[in-house]
């Protein structure tokens, strides 16, 4: 009794329990027929989900006003640089990730410059960022779409042990994400920073190369994504990224992690991935569009926005 009541107390667990709700009502109006497929096409699109609601949930734990909207236009850019540099052959996989990484170094490193030596909020420099790196994106893309090596292609497509390799990747970056939160300085240093970036000051934290490391590594997980997902689509294209700018952000916040910063949650993050692919497999279903879709997502953001105030505020 008492361990269920210590398990209705982690904010993680409503995201999975509403994953849970969806993917039953999913499978009762198609009669069954297609859980196992459905199930897998969940976990292989919520895993691209994870990886860059992962960086972006580093970003919103150093408090409020810090966010990154460049992540569409770095997954962009990386699925399209790395795809050229590759040229479809399988020789070339572990430059184009190489590639991929040190981009998502650059770009990172170029937010926090903006941030840090103009003085301007997160949102106006990584905007600002993003638009430099995506029509970088469209010079370099000049309507190409190159093909991933076969190798990778594979890879990305297959899966083992009927779990998607994509879903292993995600699972394997959230280990390590989990262990940077809970087992190192650096994870504490975010968190302080998250709750009072004065206070962290006053004891010593390096805020300001503790927030340039968080920018760099949301910016590099977000180019293993659009890297990952380029091969996945068997291809990159200019919009491939844009949905991943709410989404991102959505995943955080439904999943658990506080708004305001100071306290993040890495498993609520595959809840939310999980239950937003379903409410959006459940909405093309029946004929829904992209704009209800959004405003849906919206009233989902805010109302987990208000039950977390309001939990706080009973606290």
């Amino acid at each position: 009794m008492n361990a269920a009541r210590l398990l209705f107390t982690k904010p993680w667990i409503w995201s999975f329990a509403a994953t849970m709700i969806v993917w039953i009502v999913t499978v009762l109006f198609t009669g069954g027929a297609s859980s196992l497929g459905l199930s897998q096409a969940a976990l292989t699109f919520a895993a691209f989900s994870v990886i860059v609601g992962i960086g972006q949930m580093f970003v919103i734990t150093l408090g409020p006003g810090n966010i990154d909207l460049s992540v569409p236009a770095t997954m962009t850019l990386s699925g399209t640089l790395a795809l050229k540099l590759m040229d479809v052959q399988d020789g070339m996989i572990l430059v184009g990730l190489l590639t991929s990484i040190l981009l998502g170094f650059a770009i990172g490193i170029g937010n926090y410059a903006l941030i840090k030596l103009l003085r301007i909020p997160p949102i106006i420099a990584t905007l600002s960022i993003s638009f430099i790196v995506q029509s970088t994106a469209i010079w370099a893309n000049r309507g190409l779409r190159i093909k991933p090596p076969e190798v990778l292609a594979s890879f990305t497509t297959s899966s083992l042990f009927g779990i998607p390799n994509i879903a292993i990747v995600a699972l394997i970056l959230s280990v390590i994400a989990w262990v940077l939160l809970k087992k190192t300085i650096y994870g504490r240093w975010i968190s302080a920073i998250g709750q009072s970036t004065f206070a962290a000051r006053m004891t010593g934290i390096p805020v300001d190369g503790t927030r340039l490391v968080t920018y760099i590594l949301c910016a590099v997980l977000a180019s293993i994504c659009g890297y990952l997902l380029a091969s996945f689509s068997g291809g990159a294209a200019l919009n491939m990224g844009s949905e991943y700018l709410l989404m991102s952000i959505a995943v955080v916040v439904i999943g658990g992690t506080a708004v305001a910063g100071g306290n993040s949650n890495i498993p609520g993050i595959w809840g939310a991935s999980l239950f937003m692919f379903l409410v959006v497999s459940m909405l093309n279903t029946y004929g829904f569009g992209a704009g209800f879709r959004l405003i849906l997502t919206g009233l989902i953001i805010i109302a987990v926005i208000l039950v977390a105030g309001g939990r706080q505020s009973n606290r």
